[in-house]
């Protein structure tokens, strides 16, 4: 055969499956009311293209054979779960608005040993809501833990949830390219995080001292129950509500509230805000509130 004749690549059938605006607007409406996650229509490329890998896993030619899996009673809710994953937007970074962290450690720590015994009497119960792929809890982690090395018998844990089942298996890993810790300060690096063996791998991991603070959960913040124990001193949920309209807004930091502990402390992104709405909050710096006591 010469050159000229050999076949050249042969198409991906996938990449030929569009997703129309009625199926669209359905998976959009679904959901919506599964996880809050808002689907406007120019969301529709983006959607199309994350989903043709589904398509391709499960071996349908069309969106309406995949529509048909996702509301199948029998298929659906673990389908379900794999839509939630790729639709979801995962953006995170080590020491994200640095000042909250400042907050955190200089003023929320020890009003919260002063007043509810937190990380003394008793650990300190901190969580992570929306952790995606892990930076934040661990952030959150290496900071408390330098806290532990100048105070002895100070305890804390970090309970860190995510609609995401496949952003909870990579953060549990603890595994990250170099260049992801840029962020992290100098002396929390030597401290808390292991390079590896192979010089040529450009990666390190979380040390075990600080990922066994950590917890991982799957949490659906439009679950009736949340499911939790105990109550929270701090809970950081930031730049996860901006995907959902202002009703939801309210009334998920309305149930923030009801599992803060009396003056606990509520950490939201810088692009979010509390203001006109009707919950038990007072202001502690921008982005940074209290629960009223």
């Amino acid at each position: 055969m010469r050159p000229e004749e050999r076949p050249g690549p042969r198409p991906d059938p996938w990449s030929r499956a569009e997703l129309s605006p009625a199926e669209f607007q359905r998976l959009a409406a679904f959901i919506q009311g599964h996880c809050a996650i808002r689907m406007p229509p120019g969301k529709r490329v983006m959607v199309e293209s994350r989903l043709r890998r589904r398509l391709r896993a499960l071996g349908l030619g069309t969106f309406r054979e995949y529509l048909a899996v996702v509301f199948d009673p029998a298929q659906g809710p673990a389908e379900q779960v794999h839509l939630v994953d790729a639709v979801s937007t995962n953006k995170t970074d080590f020491f994200r608005e640095p000042e909250h962290f400042d907050v955190l450690v200089r003023r929320a720590l020890p009003e919260l040993a002063r007043g509810a015994g937190a990380g003394i009497g008793r650990p300190l119960a901190v969580w992570s809501a929306g952790c995606s792929t892990g930076e934040e809890p661990y952030t959150l982690a290496m900071v408390l833990s330098a806290v532990a090395e100048g105070l002895p018998g100070f305890r804390f844990f970090v309970l860190a949830t995510d609609i995401s089942t496949s952003v909870l298996e990579r953060a549990s890993r603890a595994v990250y390219e170099h260049d992801r810790i840029e962020p992290i300060p100098q002396a929390l690096r030597k401290k808390y995080l292991l390079k590896s063996r192979d010089p040529a791998r450009r990666i390190v991991r979380v040390a075990p001292e600080v990922r066994q603070q950590v917890r991982f959960r799957r949490l659906n913040f439009m679950d009736a129950d949340f499911g939790l124990r105990e109550k929270m001193d701090v809970i950081f949920c930031r730049n996860v509500m901006i995907y959902f309209d202002r009703p939801t807004q309210e009334g998920l930091i309305r149930r923030f509230c009801h599992h803060l502990v009396p003056g606990g402390y509520l950490f939201i992104g810088h692009s979010e805000t509390v203001n006109g709405m009707d919950v038990p909050l007072e202001p502690v710096v921008p982005t940074v509130y209290r629960t009223l006591s």
